[in-house]
């Protein structure tokens, strides 16, 4: 069995490195980014089981960079982890094409338990 690899585009580097180090205990592999241009940059050039997407970001903002990586891959799971926490911002990311939108703040457990949840989700749609 493969390392399960994430994307984590965050840009607030404090909680970046908690959830890295968090989802690093639980086996995964974190890459991470703390821009929009620079996380569509890494997603092109690497192969990612997971994304996890901040909305507010420089360079380029989160709907837009979920949507890039929808024309590109339609398959990888896409979570928004976000402090946009308005209706209009979560229907907003589900219809740019993401599986799942967490607001912060979060409960860490929460997020693990989601994240699990589409892996399998992608996993079990991979093997038809």
């Amino acid at each position: 069995m493969s390392i399960t690899r994430i994307l984590l585009v965050e840009d607030e580097q404090s909680l970046a490195d908690t959830i890295k180090l968090n989802l690093e205990m639980e086996g995964y592999k974190v890459q991470l980014a703390n821009d929009g241009k620079k996380a569509l940059r890494m997603f092109k050039q690497e192969r990612f089981d997971l994304v996890i997407l901040d909305v507010m970001l420089p360079e380029m903002d989160g709907f837009t960079v979920c949507e890039a990586i929808r024309l590109d891959n339609e398959h990888v799971p896409v979570l928004f982890l976000t402090a946009k926490h308005s209706s209009s911002d979560r229907v907003t990311g589900l219809k740019m094409g993401a599986d799942d939108y967490l607001t912060k703040p979060f409960n860490l457990e929460e997020l693990l338990l989601r994240i699990q949840i589409l892996l399998k989700r992608a996993q079990r749609n991979g093997e038809k």
